[in-house]
């Protein structure tokens, strides 16, 4: 990897970012024009980040065989293989336990336990606590949809209320979730555990969660008629050893092979799985990671040159004079900036894993610079990065939920009231918490 030292700020660096975001933006924004479903994603972003890939590397001054370094480097860098040998080992896990019957398990442990009175509150809470053991919001939905949509048609329940809930549950559990790829992203960007970004997290989102069931108890639905899905409750066993032993701070690449390990033995034991379904389970969870993987690695690419260019630097710049003018504080304007800076990107291209993998770098030299820990920047990634993807009418959470329930995705985004709430927390501790500088310093911010 060339050790070519990177140029003085320049805004022109940014250049093929900005290239990547209208190709994926626009082209998204014309087919939800033509009324195609899951517009934001018929242009695959591995795909629409390649024009940017070119143009970085035109852009360069350096010379032709290091500009393929620079690129290559940033490819290779150690945490962005990480979190790609990670993100392969959570599509493995996710998708042997769904073939096992684990979430099942879980959506009928969850309804077994809500009594009718609290159910929008318990639908919540299972969204929220399948999210957390799943790590992903889309396989929540899909595993719930027509559950709900089977409660929603047999009562007068309003539907938009009900696809509400169940994203805002769904994004709850992907914000928290220690194998959810928006985690992975956001730890191993910011140079974090995943243990104390949870811990980090909960501090806000807790709250949040607890604002949104008051808010939904408000709702009468004491006649509601449930029915629970048959499934071996056993099954649901796996996904709690895992939080478990991820709270406890066990290394994530052992988790996530105990865990792909738990979900077969339960499999085998109760349902008769078999090995060789065992082993295409795996390789069809890898290949459900196939578009985060390759795009986490042509996103490294990139970043290297646009930091070579002085891009990043320039951006860094732009967005810590912008928070230092909302507020003094530098910690405080730290803050703003990295969640300003995740929010705005979540807007432009309607995927929260990419747009903590874009604002990443930037977000961590944001922390280093108003001595933000690592913890909380990663937190914060995360949390607007999920804010603005619950509540956007064209991400994918809404678009799924329109479908599903035959509704205008911006219906479903209206009613995704945990986003709301989460967004409202989250600014106001940023505001009112007391300084870091003020607390007994720690490891990370030492």
């Amino acid at each position: 990897m060339t050790n070519a030292s990177p140029q003085p700020a320049s805004a022109k660096a940014l250049l093929p970012l900005a290239l990547f975001l209208i190709l994926f933006l626009g082209t998204g924004l014309y087919f939800q024009s033509e009324g195609v479903e899951y517009a934001f994603y018929q242009l695959p972003s591995p795909v629409a980040i390649l024009p940017a890939i070119v143009l970085g590397i035109l852009l360069s001054k350096q010379a032709f065989e290091e500009r393929i370094e620079t690129f290559v480097g940033g490819v290779g860098d150690n945490n962005i293989i990480t979190m790609c040998l990670i993100y392969l080992l959570a599509g493995a896990f996710s998708t042997v336990a769904e073939a096992t019957g684990g979430v099942d398990a879980m959506v009928a442990l969850g309804l077994n336990v809500i009594p009718a009175s609290f159910l929008l509150p318990g639908l919540f809470i299972i969204a929220g606590v399948i999210s957390t053991a799943m790590g992903t919001s889309m396989g929540t939905l899909a595993a719930l949809a027509p559950v709900v949509l089977g409660i929603g048609e047999a009562t007068d329940i309003s539907l938009p209320l009900l696809a509400g809930v169940l994203v805002s549950g769904a994004m709850f559990g992907d914000n928290l979730s220690i194998i959810s790829d928006t985690t992975i992203a956001a730890t191993r960007t910011q140079g974090c555990t995943m243990r104390d970004k949870f811990r980090a997290n909960l501090k806000i989102a807790i709250p949040a969660a607890i604002f949104t069931v008051i808010w939904l108890v408000t709702y009468d639905t004491s006649q509601v008629p449930l029915e629970i899905p048959e499934a071996n409750l056993w099954l649901s066993l796996p996904y709690f050893i895992i939080i478990v032993l991820a709270v406890m701070g066990l290394n994530v690449f052992a988790v996530l092979g105990l865990g792909i390990v738990l979900a077969a033995a339960f499999g085998m034991f109760t349902v008769d799985y078999e090995w060789v379904a065992f082993s295409q389970d795996i390789y069809e969870g890898f290949g459900s990671m196939q578009e985060i993987f390759l795009l986490s690695l042509l996103i490294g690419g990139l970043s290297a040159l646009i930091r070579q260019q002085g891009g990043l630097a320039f951006l860094a710049g732009f967005v810590e004079s912008a928070a230092n003018k909302v507020s003094k504080h530098k910690q405080r304007a730290s803050a703003i900036g990295v969640a300003a800076l995740t929010a705005l990107t979540n807007l432009c291209v309607a995927n929260n894993t990419v747009s903590i993998l874009l604002a990443g770098e930037v977000s961590k030299r944001l922390a280093k610079v108003g001595n933000l820990a690592p913890r909380q920047s990663a937190s914060l990634l995360d949390i607007f990065a999920c804010v603005v993807q619950g509540a956007l009418p064209y991400g994918a959470q809404a678009l799924l939920m329109g479908a599903s329930f035959k509704i205008s995705p911006l219906s479903v985004s209206l009613h995704t009231g945990y986003c709301f709430i989460l967004a409202a927390v989250a600014i106001a501790i940023i505001i009112w918490r007391r300084p870091l500088e003020d607390r007994e310093p720690t490891p990370e911010s030492a």
